[in-house]
């Protein structure tokens, strides 16, 4: 197993080589540049000093000098395209790098996913700056961003999909090469990137200009006459004249369709330059060696060892490409008036969707489960020292037990968050053994009972998405996630804090009468009341959780919750986080420990603070 230092140490090395070798790149871009110039002013000034002589002349400096000049323009642009691959695959690096050390701004952090009535994305910080998403997500397409996303906001609940999953982020975290080439590919795209949803889109619309038997014959029936007209020229049966007439009426005519093809160029045309990054994208997972069974999965999506979808996306990628030759009014007339080349060139693209619409929906998924799956799987590999929790049966597969409950279990050993620095991370512990059973926290103010729900909350997660979470072990019954930590007011709504909180209660209680198996996580219920009508409502609560065989974790600073134990001996066990006062001073453990806490801290401080405090 790699260490945090190795791992930077392979990334500050690649990155370090491609400096080397981009370095040689720009050497060799300015030699060719300087090759080409040297070439076209010598072509030019020989041309221009011989043009009075014979024409064999002239003509054999053109091809000695403007051949090789047109030849190294393709090299040229080869070295260019090169030139920016290397210094993307130096960024992506050096944002590894900073990203092993928490910074994490490079990375788009998935704001507009922010939902705050979301069962645990919004509590948990999944969204938005500083984020999980952004911790994680290295995704490069619009497909797998969203993929991404959708995982992390509905996490999986069975237990052979979370280990084919974690089969899959097994096999891909050491494969760096081809994650890494599949980023940069992606990130190289410069043209404005269709989502998955406008590309589905086009895909559906119906053909416009196939429909029509007319139209289907004209291109084959312009060229055809086209032909034969240049063969009657050729063996004077026919005046120049009279063709040059006849080709202006087919420039002209084919001008009645433009008005249709701009438009459709114009809705999707730009929006499908990414069709050239995805058939690349395609390309890279047909050659790659898969072994886990979602992956497989994945290559029989875009035809297995066929290759059929990167060679169809790269057709279609060309056909887009060569329509917007009409762009250039010179080659724009001329193909028109020898082909009716635009028609001919829209009614092909229409082909394409004949033949492929059906499968693009497929091709797109695979690339953004492989996106996604590169994502996490990255995680994985920057985080050596996680592990892959072990997932036991699903409880609604599992055998009853003597009392008619399925079982539940979720236990780890040093839980840690993993977006808290490694060299300041307390870690702690969970048990939960039985259902129902819950965990009642108590402590005071700021000795870490938030972040410790916080902590239990992503890990559980990312177990339950098939990545390793930051514990040195951990085992779980995968059951739906809930919480209820940052409840708040709404002014759209004229909706009180309180109310907000009910409706979240009421959600969970519902889902729970309906026969769900939850895992919930609440921090200090019933906040918005009186501290009389919270306790007792806070009671009830828990006792109808009891009846109701949910399990989960609640934090609070009503020390009477702690005797809720009393009356459910076997299902409610009692923690704290203990603020310690020493020599006046006070002091943070952040350690979870056995019992009720002792010590409160909210008079302590406000006596700090100078705030008189009646003894």
């Amino acid at each position: 197993m790699n260490t945090i230092t190795e791992i930077s140490a392979v990334y500050r090395s690649i990155a370090e080589e491609a400096k080397r070798k981009l370095n040689k790149v720009q050497q060799q871009i300015y030699r060719i540049g300087t090759l080409r110039l040297l070439l076209f002013a010598a072509g030019v000034t020989g041309i221009i000093y011989f043009q009075s002589e014979s024409w064999e002349i002239p003509v054999a400096i053109a091809i000695v000098t403007l051949l090789p000049f047109t030849l190294l323009i393709k090299y040229h642009n080869r070295l260019f395209y090169r030139k920016d691959y290397l210094e993307k695959e130096i960024e992506v690096n050096e944002q590894e790098l900073a990203a092993l050390y928490y910074d994490i701004s490079a990375f788009d952090n998935g704001e507009e996913f922010v939902d705050p009535a979301h069962l645990y994305s919004y509590d948990l910080d999944v969204f938005g700056p500083h984020s999980l998403f952004q911790y994680i997500n290295r995704t490069c397409t619009q497909p797998g961003k969203h993929r991404l996303a959708e995982w992390l906001n509905k996490h999986l609940e069975e237990q052979e999909k979370i280990r084919k999953r974690q089969e899959a982020i097994r096999e891909l975290a050491p494969e760096l090469k081809f994650r890494q080439r599949f980023r940069i590919l992606g990130l190289l795209h410069k043209g404005k990137a269709a989502d998955e949803a406008e590309l589905k889109e086009w895909a559906a619309s119906p053909a416009v200009f196939r429909t029509k038997k007319l139209l289907r014959a004209l291109p084959a029936s312009v060229t055809g006459t086209n032909l034969i007209c240049l063969m009657l020229v050729i063996t004077g049966i026919l005046p120049a004249t009279i063709y040059g007439i006849i080709w202006s009426c087919f420039v002209a005519a084919g001008f009645s369709f433009t008005g249709q093809i701009t438009k459709a160029q114009a809705i999707y045309g730009k929006k499908l330059q990414i069709l050239a990054t995805y058939a690349v994208l395609l390309r890279l997972i047909e050659e790659q060696p898969m072994q886990a069974s979602l992956l497989k999965e994945i290559k029989e999506k875009i035809g297995g060892e066929k290759r059929k979808a990167s060679r169809a996306i790269h057709r279609l990628s060309k056909l887009m490409d060569e329509l917007d030759q009409r762009n250039n009014i010179f080659m724009y007339v001329i193909l028109n008036g020898l082909f009716f080349w635009e028609l001919r060139q829209i009614m092909r693209i229409e082909v394409w969707k004949e033949q492929y619409a059906s499968d693009l929906t497929r091709w797109l998924s695979a690339i953004g489960q492989t996106d996604a799956l590169n994502s996490l799987a990255t995680f994985a590999y920057n985080h050596p020292e996680y592990v892959y929790p072990t997932i036991l049966g699903n409880t609604n597969e599992s055998p009853i037990n003597k009392k008619g409950i399925a079982p539940f279990k979720f236990c780890a050993k040093s839980l840690g968050h993993p977006l808290m620095n490694r060299e300041y991370c307390v870690h702690n512990d969970i048990e939960m053994e039985q259902r129902p059973f819950f965990i009642i926290i108590t402590g005071a103010n700021m000795a870490g009972k938030s972040t410790y729900l916080r902590t239990v909350g992503i890990n559980y997660l990312l177990a339950c998405i098939g990545t390793p979470v930051c514990a040195r072990q951990m085992e779980f019954h995968p059951t739906r996630l809930i919480t209820s930590l940052r409840t708040s007011d709404s002014l759209n709504d004229n909706e009180s804090y309180f109310f907000a909180e009910l409706k979240r209660l009421k959600l969970i209680i519902d889902k729970l009468q309906s026969g769900e198996e939850l895992f919930i996580i609440l921090d200090e219920i019933l906040k918005g009341t009186n501290s009389m009508d919270k306790q007792k409502g806070s009671f009830a609560l828990i006792k109808q959780f009891m009846a109701l065989q949910a399990n989960g974790i609640i934090a609070t600073h009503d020390l009477l919750l702690g005797t809720l134990i009393n009356l459910f001996p076997e299902n409610i066990r009692n923690h704290c986080f203990e603020a310690d006062i020493t020599n006046n001073e006070l002091a943070f453990s952040y350690r979870l420990r056995q019992g009720i806490a002792q010590n409160m801290n909210a008079c302590f401080l406000m006596k700090k603070m100078g705030i008189a405090v009646a003894d």
